[in-house]
């Protein structure tokens, strides 16, 4: 099996491709994907029958252009607009919840979105009753503050 991957260096750099690949999926910092790129190069130079050495030249090579060229550009498109996404709290302003702890005047309640129930207090400090349907204005740290959605 070694002398036939020896005498076939393509199926050495497919497997070295293809290996990497696995690896990029539990990394998500396509360093090891232009590894991968770089051994997608190197097959060729193997195809055409050069020493070992060479083809090592040609992987190097061409791992550290797809680090400096192909990485940044990648990167750019696949987080595009991810400066202005929302973070999980912060995405919670403007959703519509239900309060499922009455919120009183001097204690906070509890509002209950998507399945996640979230401390809250009243935008007016006027109580609000279980299964009100209430909207989130801002937040705090944990707390929540809401106001009453007219019915």
């Amino acid at each position: 099996m070694l002398n036939y991957i020896l005498e076939n260096l393509w199926l050495l750099w497919t497997i070295i491709m293809f290996a990497c690949l696995i690896l990029e999926l539990s990394s998500g910092d396509f360093f090891i994907t232009c590894f991968a790129i770089g051994a997608l190069a190197a097959i060729v130079p193997s195809l055409a029958g050069t020493s070992f050495w060479l083809q090592v030249v040609v992987w190097a090579i061409c791992s550290v252009l797809s680090i400096w060229l192909i990485r940044p550009r990648l990167l750019k498109v696949l987080h595009k607009g991810g400066e202005e996404r929302e973070s999980n709290a912060d995405a919670l302003i403007g959703r519509v919840g239900e309060v499922v702890e009455a919120i009183k005047t001097d204690k906070p309640g509890y509002v209950k979105i998507d399945g996640d129930c979230w401390r809250a207090l009243s935008d007016d400090g006027n109580e609000i009753s279980e299964g009100k349907q209430v909207k989130i204005i801002s937040r705090n740290s944990i707390v929540v503050t809401v106001c009453l959605v007219e019915e």
